[in-house]
């Protein structure tokens, strides 16, 4: 047996989960269709799911395909749990991307293709609900080419709410079929050139299943996940054009006449807690096997026992004694697990890489009752690690904790979560905008043991530059590596990396270089702590040397509306700090095109509806970072502000 793992992906109410539903149908993993608006699906599990009629968690099902046993991850399309599919997108073998025939390309569909094609993911698109009142496959099909990606191939014909595949007899489609291919092929196009009649159809099919697994080419079919047409050649597509993973342990290799052992490597995607509050870990493993009751190592330094092992079958979870390559399943008794975190040996290619950007939003959530605020950091710890982009920020100073977030719909899931499994009622405090800093110069400052002004046995220098944008935050040792012990530059490292956490005016510091310029302890008194205490102090001065500039988040739209309603709409984007940047107008509507501040993106979605007649539509999505212009924001610090010696040595050393 194969494994393939598919993911269904698509913009909110595209109709993955229906999708999904019939997929399962068809390959008899289910008896029956469940239906979305019914509550009545299997991967939709989690009553607010039900209850809303959207996908909030991904969800993993299973069914086979002849010698292929497909695991397929249903995921939410809503924008404000993007990072759902973030995590999924690290151990996917191929996609279904899901359109709606009637909306087309919306803005989620063409963030997930542009990181679809950067990962190199391969990938079919599937154009749905072809049966609705105003579906137009071939508008739909002319936008995916233009707005997404030109190298597709629409594998039959839409009409009458029917699929029609093409066959080896359509000369038209095998023709463009070999004009596609040949672009990416020198042997096929001169083959092509010398005489089309040696490229057979069985000879292209097999170009055709090469290319879309390389992700060259996406293969386009059409049809209705409700009525069902369409599927059956879809579920052909997905069995003959995506690649799978043999079922096995080993490399087939001989070492002394044995079988060498694969090194088990594996990668956490999602983490559930059951009833009694013990840790399910999602796994999907890439080489050898894990098996029940041996010890695994996770992280570089933690490990635990397994104490049971689940895999996917027909719609439901089965225990097994191990897990293979290729395979998804879930791990228990490993209570320190967290998503991202490689089990076994870890991976060659880095798997926990950001494909899509960060929360730009965050809110002070409140308990309504105060006797509840241990128990609502209990429970916010829990969900922070089903999703650690909440990035659980604890004010001790203020006694508040804030959440990170990517739109207002997440808020209302955490509300009801809080309130439905914890019974915790909760509030929110306006929404706010999460801004970050960028050093605009040079700074640098140390500080030597055994001076009177230094309380710590240590000696740190630290010298901090900017770097370019996107580079994140990266530690360098300007010093011999030998000159101190490893666990004191790890614990410099550490301290840099969480005092820039909170720059200048209280925001995450990034893109930027930190240099460790001094170094030197006294055996044996100095330990990690000395090291750790003093880098902040150390860091901010070299920042406040530095200076940092605030940056805002930016999202570029797409605003279609009627032409009439231009001299309207216009005044409220001056008023929002929109930047138009293209004005197109086709027939009796118009496309304006430009930036606007994230934090003034729900406003705009509130008030286009009343300013257009209904009749607006639009799209955003985060773009950049831009310097806030005027008077910069501030974030009130929760650390024991480390730019204040005084406050900073009474918290840490309880004297100056």
């Amino acid at each position: 047996m194969r494994t393939l793992n598919l993911g269904i992906l698509a913009h909110v109410d595209a109709g993955k989960t229906s999708l999904t539903e019939r997929l399962l149908h068809a390959a008899g993993a289910i008896d029956s269709i469940g239906r979305v608006d019914d509550g009545t699906t299997r991967t939709d599990t989690l009553a607010l799911e039900r209850q809303r009629g959207i996908t909030i968690k991904s969800a993993v099902a299973s069914f086979d395909l002849d010698d292929t046993t497909v695991n397929l991850i249903d995921t939410p399309g809503h924008p404000d749990f993007i990072a759902e599919v973030e995590r999924v997108l690290n151990v996917l073998d191929g996609v279904v991307l899901v359109i709606s025939a009637v909306e087309g390309v919306q803005a989620q569909t063409r963030v997930l293709m542009r990181t679809l094609r950067r990962l190199h993911i391969p990938t079919i698109i599937f154009v749905n609900k072809t049966d609705r009142r105003g579906a137009d496959p071939e508008r739909v099909l002319h936008d995916i080419a233009g707005k997404l990606t030109p190298a597709i191939i629409p594998m039959g014909t839409a009409h009458s709410a029917r699929f029609t595949p093409y066959g080896p007899h359509d000369t038209a489609f095998a023709t463009e079929l070999a004009d596609r291919l040949a672009a990416n092929n020198d042997t096929l196009l001169a083959a092509y050139v010398d005489d089309e009649a040696t490229l057979t159809y069985r000879r292209l099919r097999e170009e055709l299943a090469d290319q879309t697994r390389r992700a060259l080419i996406h293969p386009v079919y059409l049809g209705s996940a409700v009525t069902g047409a369409g599927t059956d050649d879809l579920i052909t597509g997905i069995r003959e054009l995506l690649p799978a993973t043999e079922d096995t342990a080993r490399d087939g290799g001989q070492d002394d006449g044995q079988d060498a052992e694969v090194p088990a490597s594996g990668t956490v995607f999602k983490i559930e807690r059951d009833p009694a509050g013990e840790k399910i870990a999602y796994v999907r493993m890439f080489t050898g096997t894990v098996r029940t009751r041996e010890r695994l190592q996770y992280r570089e330094d933690d490990e635990g026992k397994i104490t049971a092992i689940t895999t996917f079958d027909h719609g439901a979870t089965t225990p097994r004694t191990a897990l293979t390559a290729g395979q998804i399943g879930t791990l228990r008794g490993l209570p320190d697990i967290r998503i991202g975190d490689t089990v076994g040996t870890p991976r060659t290619t880095p798997t926990d890489s950001h494909h899509f950007s960060p929360p730009t939003l965050e809110t002070v959530i409140t308990p309504c009752r105060a006797g509840d605020r241990g128990a609502l950091h209990t429970a916010l710890s829990q969900l922070t690690e089903q999703d650690p982009l909440i990035n659980l920020r604890h004010d001790e100073i203020r006694q508040e904790i804030s959440v990170s977030l990517y739109g207002e719909v997440q808020k209302e899931v955490i509300q009801a979560t809080l309130a439905g499994e914890y019974g915790i009622d909760v509030t929110f405090r306006e929404t706010t905008t999460i801004c970050v800093e960028r050093p605009t110069g040079t700074g640098a400052a140390h500080e030597i043991i055994g001076k009177p002004t230094n309380p710590f046995r240590a000696t740190v220098g630290l010298r901090i530059d900017p770097a370019p944008t996107g580079a994140g935050t990266t530690f360098r040792l300007g010093v011999e590596l030998g000159s101190m012990p490893a666990a004191f530059f790890t614990a410099v490292e550490d301290a840099v990396r969480e005092t820039l956490q909170q720059g200048l005016r209280g925001w995450q510091v990034t893109d930027c270089t930190v240099t460790m310029t001094h170094s030197g302890h006294k055996p044996p008194p100095s330990t990690p702590g000395d090291f750790r205490n003093l880098t902040p102090l150390l860091l901010m001065e070299a920042l406040r040397q530095a200076g940092t500039t605030v940056y805002e988040p930016m999202h570029r739209f797409q605003l279609d509306a009627p032409a009439d309603t231009l001299s309207a709409v216009l005044p409220l984007l001056a008023q929002l700090r929109a930047v138009p940047r293209t004005t197109a107008t086709q027939g009796a509507s118009y496309r304006l095109e430009g930036e606007i501040p994230a934090a003034h993106v729900h406003r705009l979605g509130q008030e286009l509806p009343t300013l257009t007649s209904g009749e607006g539509v639009l799209e955003a999505a985060f773009d950049h970072y831009r310097p806030v212009t005027g008077t910069p924001p501030t974030r009130p610090r929760t650390d024991h502000n480390p730019l204040n010696r005084k406050e900073y040595l009474l918290h840490v050393v309880r004297r100056v």
